[in-house]
Parts: structure tokens; C-alpha cells; sequence
């Protein structure tokens, strides 16, 4: 019999499921079972009478409980009650994954938890962030239906050349921060990557703007009054510092507006300003106003520039309905307007070149050039051809059958253009929508996934193996013993004696003398306080 989990991934199409992992919910340790104890200990005291209402209800309609990190399979059963699943990935994934699966109403979850040392704050994706944090207030409907929107606006954004490179770096410092063993210099090259990452950005993408739109909600969010705003954000429900910090008279409460896309964040501190939406119907007008300036929706010739400068894969829809996959690597100008807001006569684009309709690939993909003529126009399936757009565009050579031409030649204005003697032609007399990425990415990543570099290592994975491998033997024994005082209720206190005796022997781990105290009613677990 299946499980919810293996039912969930199932129904993914092909190319994200390779990006999902399974849950070793074993080879979690009981010391990371009291980090979780920790951090939801605290959360639900503080965030009782400051997050969002449904915060607490939502814990348990999502399967999230204090006592124990939670199964996927447990919290797939509740979430299908809301019409949501969710998987389990290593740290961070490529954005165009992470806002597909979004859109698809399937959150990501990072499987590892975060270290004991981080435990107030962690710049990786973790499973207290990602389930504590995103999980709760998808129990309001309308504002699940937000992060399904928002998802699929930021997998139609275009994204540059440089954003991979920031992303590879972030998920790089990640991986080295959250290892035990990473020395130094490691720590300070990996910095230094992201910040000359950073700093090679020509031009804020869409992308860019997409997922500065969703940090400053989904993630950092704030609702309600403006001076007296309640939190629904993941990044501050999971995280104890911020979630103490954020209402404070330090942060600067800011209405939510589109304003919110051009404002930088930087992932390593706290925030120094927040957005605060009306109600969450005010996401929307939000999302709504950002939407109505990307490719995805204009189309024309600021989708084809935005493409240009992209230097990356995206995908044009014709008049017709067909999508055309590849690079915009050159355009040229009409003598006149072709269409309202499209004034180009030419598109060039680098393959493979991939042709779709309704994002179902329609055959190979073209490992040749494709030109992209815009003007009323027919070209024959077979046989030579001339054709005179009132773009000023002539064309001339031979079809060879499904769009593949030879022979080309063609001038512009009188003017003689240096075209490919063999391409695939596109003609169409509008340009709807340039959007990000391949219109079939199932398809583009049949063909070309295994050149997906994410796959190659697994860094994360390594870093989880040496964490478990830092955690002393004698150590892990007192968590292991601990926790298991803690769920058979067989509480001694003469053991407890010994075992806080004990851990005298590890006197940087402040969180299982923590747990002893809790065991012995020293402290109430919502008035722990971490001395990391």
C-alpha cells in the first residue's frame, strides 16, 4: 500500500519529482527532535496573541505538532482536507521548481533541521521553516489560494543569467554554514561568492522582482493594522529572533504596495522594515498590479527585450497559439508598428529551439536557429518562398517541411540582413506573451535535464551526514535518554541529577540542560530562553 507521501509525488509531473527526496524520518536525531521542541515551544507562547488567527488552528490542521518534527505522510493527510500536499526537498531548490510546485499547490519542504547553534535564526531552507512556518496559514483558504497565484507568477517571470548564479551561491553558503566541519576559509570563500554574485546582476530581472514581491509576503509578511499588525509570513512565523523582533518599534511598518518588488532584503539579518497588507484580499490587488507589468502578460517588445537581456530560456506564444522555446539572442526593428506594442520585425532566437502549444511539446527539439517574423503571412509547408511583411521585412529560400527552412536570405528596409542558410521560421502578426523558462518543461527536461548542474552533487546531504557524525556518541545518548523519559513519562529525579551531572561534560550545549530542566519543572517550555 502506498503511502499519502509516495501518492503525492506520484502525481507530479516527471521533472520535479527528481528534485524531491524521501523523509528519513529515522535518521533524525533526538537532539534534532529537541531543537524542534525548542523552537515550536517558544513559537506557540509567543505567537499566540501575535500571528495571524488561524495561526494556532492551523498548526493542527496541517499535522504540525509541538512535541515531535513532523511526519510528511501525517501532514499530507491534512493537507489534502485544504486541497494542498507537500514533498520533501534537500535545502534550497531552483526557483522555477520551488514556484511550480507552488502553483501546483504542493509545498516543498526542506527535509533537515536546522543545527542547535542556529537555532534562532537559519538563512537555510529547513523543516521548521518550511512546515511551521508556511503550513499554518494555508488553513485560510483565501490566503492559500495567494500562495498558489503567487507561485505561478513567479515561475512565468523571466529570469537572467545572474540569478542562477545568485542562487547557486546562496544554496552554496548555505550548505557550508550549516556543516560543522566547514572551516574558515571555506565559510569566507562562499561569501565571497555571493557577494560578486550579487554584484555581476546588469539589471533587476523579473525574477528578481517576483520573489522580492513573495519575501515581502509569504515570507515576511504582515497584516492587519499598521500599528498594530499580526504576522502570517513563514520566515518570521518560524523563527524565534525574528518573530520577537518584528513587532517592535525597531522595524519600520510600511503599507504593502508594488513598491515592495523594488525593495532589496538581505537573508543573513533581520529585516529593518516590514509591508503590512490591509486583509489578505489586499495580496491580490498587490499581485495583481505587479502581474500587469511582466512579459508573461505585455508580450510584445518589452516581453522580446526582457528575453534579450535575459540571456536565459524562455518561451514566446504566437497569434496562433504556438509556443516557441529557446534564447533571444538578437532583434530588429519594423519600419512601422506590426501591432499595437510590437514594433519589431525579427526575432532571433539560440537553440535547441522546442515548439509547443498549450505547453505540450510538439515533436524534437531543433538543435538549429529560429527566426521569429513578425506580419500578416504565410509560409508553405514545402517548396520556395517570398514573403513581403509591411514590416519592411522580405524573405526569401526553400521549406523544407515543418517549419525548417534553407536557402534564406531576406532584407529589411533594402537592406541586406546576414541571416542562418538553415533555421526554423515563425510567423505571426502578434506576440501575446514571453514568459520564463520552456513552455513544456517536462519535455526540455527529458532532453536536457541530466545538464541540470543542481543534480551533479549533493551537498546538502553531506552536510546532514556531518552533523550526525559532529554529535558526540556520549551525547546523543543523553538526548536519546532524555527523550525517551520524556515520552514514557518514567521521570526519576535522581536520574535527571545524574544526567544534568552529566552534561557538564558538554558545556557549549546549552539546549539539553534545557530539556533537563523542563523534565525537572525548572523552567515552562515557553519561557526557555537559548544562549547560543
Amino acid at each position: 500500500m502506498t503511502t499519502p507521501t509516495e501518492r503525492t509525488i506520484a502525481r507530479l509531473p516527471a521533472h520535479l519529482r527528481r528534485y524531491v527526496v524521501a523523509q528519513d524520518y529515522a535518521a533524525y536525531t533526538p537532539r534534532d527532535q529537541a531543537v524542534w521542541r525548542h523552537i515550536l515551544g517558544q513559537l506557540r507562547g509567543h505567537l499566540r496573541d501575535k500571528a495571524h488567527p488561524v495561526y494556532l488552528d492551523g498548526l493542527e490542521a496541517t499535522g504540525i505538532g509541538a512535541e515531535a518534527i513532523p511526519s510528511l505522510d501525517e501532514m499530507n493527510e491534512k493537507l489534502s482536507k485544504l486541497g494542498w500536499s507537500c514533498v520533501a526537498v534537500r535545502g534550497f531548490i531552483p526557483p522555477a521548481v520551488f514556484t511550480e510546485l507552488q502553483a501546483l499547490g504542493v509545498l516543498a519542504i526542506a527535509a533537515d533541521i536546522r543545527t542547535h547553534e542556529h537555532i534562532q535564526y537559519t538563512p537555510a531552507p529547513d523543516i521548521v521553516h518550511e512546515s511551521a512556518g508556511h503550513a499554518p496559514i494555508i488553513a485560510n483558504r483565501r490566503y492559500a489560494e495567494y500562495l498558489k497565484a503567487v507561485g505561478l507568477v513567479g515561475f512565468k517571470a523571466i529570469a537572467s543569467v545572474e540569478d542562477q548564479a545568485v542562487f547557486e551561491a546562496i544554496r552554496n553558503l548555505s550548505v557550508v554554514k550549516e556543516d560543522p566541519t566547514a572551516s574558515d576559509a571555506e565559510i569566507a570563500h562562499a561569501q565571497a561568492r555571493l557577494e560578486v554574485a550579487n554584484a555581476s546582476h546588469r539589471y533587476t530581472s523579473e525574477s528578481t522582482r517576483a520573489s522580492r514581491l513573495y519575501w515581502w509576503t509569504a515570507e515576511y509578511g504582515l497584516v492587519g493594522d499598521l500599528e498594530r499588525p499580526r504576522i502570517y509570513g513563514a520566515g518570521l512565523l518560524s523563527s524565534i529572533g525574528e518573530a520577537k523582533h518584528c513587532l517592535t518599534s525597531n522595524v519600520k511598518k510600511l503599507p504593502l504596495g508594488v513598491a515592495c518588488a523594488d525593495t532589496d532584503y538581505d537573508i543573513t539579518r533581520m529585516q529593518p522594515q516590514l509591508f503590512v497588507a490591509r486583509d489578505f484580499e489586499h495580496l491580490f490587488e498587490v499581485l495583481a498590479e505587479f502581474e500587469s507589468t511582466l512579459a508573461w502578460k505585455r508580450g510584445g517588445d518589452l516581453g522580446l527585450q526582457e528575453a534579450l537581456r535575459a540571456r536565459t530560456v524562455n518561451h514566446l506564444v504566437l497569434a496562433d497559439g504556438r509556443e516557441v522555446t529557446g534564447k533571444v539572442v538578437k532583434l530588429l526593428p519594423a519600419v512601422k508598428d506590426v501591432a499595437p506594442g510590437l514594433s519589431t520585425s525579427l526575432a532571433r532566437l539560440e537553440g535547441p529551439i522546442l515548439t509547443s502549444r498549450h505547453g505540450h511539446a510538439d515533436g524534437k527539439p531543433f538543435n538549429g536557429a529560429a527566426l521569429v517574423a513578425f506580419g500578416e503571412g504565410t509560409l508553405p509547408e514545402r517548396g520556395n518562398f517570398r514573403l513581403a511583411l509591411d514590416s519592411g521585412l522580405v524573405l526569401e529560400g526553400f521549406a523544407v517541411g515543418g517549419g525548417e527552412v534553407i536557402g534564406l536570405r531576406g532584407t529589411l528596409a533594402g537592406r541586406e540582413l546576414v541571416l542562418p542558410s538553415m533555421a526554423r521560421l515563425y510567423l505571426t502578426e502578434r506576440l501575446p506573451s514571453v514568459a520564463g523558462g520552456p513552455a513544456d518543461p517536462g519535455a526540455w527536461d527529458r532532453w536536457f535535464g541530466e545538464l541540470d548542474a543542481f543534480t551533479a552533487g549533493d551537498g546538502e546531504a553531506q552536510a546532514r551526514e556531518r552533523k550526525a557524525l559532529a554529535l558526540h556518541p556520549s551525547l546523543a545518548e543523553l538526548y536519546r535518554e532524555v527523550r525517551s523519559l520524556r515520552e514514557t513519562g518514567q521521570l526519576s529525579a535522581e536520574r535527571l541529577e545524574q544526567i544534568a551531572h552529566a552534561s557538564s561534560d558538554f558545556p557549549s550545549d546549552w539546549l539539553l540542560r534545557a530539556e533537563v530542566a523542563e523534565l525537572r519543572g525548572e523552567v515552562p517550555p515557553q519561557q526557555r530562553v537559548a544562549h547560543a
